[in-house]
């Protein structure tokens, strides 16, 4: 076993977590909307199991409570192409995220909008 190879990207991913996110004991949550709600309950169905309750991140995906995803460097539009065709690594070194099964463009959307208003209310812009 290589350690190197084995615990770098873990030191990796931790500093870079520590070195612009959100903790998750910090996380301020939006003021709630029911077009919020429905954007809540589908981070929650697609994208929390990776990217963690409220976008804190988690072992399996980075945090979107991160300045990388600020909308001036990840726009939005960023989201629909991960979401729709997947995407390579490039900031992370959690790997290649895979396209998700069976997301709507709708969806996509009201997902996004509730990532923008966790990050508002965050302070990441």
């Amino acid at each position: 076993m290589n350690i190197t190879r084995t615990v770098a990207p873990l030191l990796t991913a931790g500093l870079l977590t520590l070195a612009g996110a959100v903790a998750a004991q910090d996380v301020k949550l939006p003021e709630t909307t029911p077009a919020l709600e429905r954007g809540k309950a589908n981070y929650e169905k697609f994208c929390s199991a990776c990217h963690g309750a409220n976008g804190v991140g988690t072992d399996k995906g980075p945090p979107f409570l991160h300045r990388v995803y600020h909308p001036g460097h990840h726009g939005d539009g960023a989201f629909f192409r991960a979401a729709k065709q997947g995407v390579r690594a490039h900031h992370w070194p959690f790997g290649d995220m895979a396209p998700v099964d069976d997301v709507t463009e709708t969806e996509v959307q009201t997902i996004v909008d509730y990532v923008r208003a966790l990050q508002r209310a965050n302070g990441i812009f």
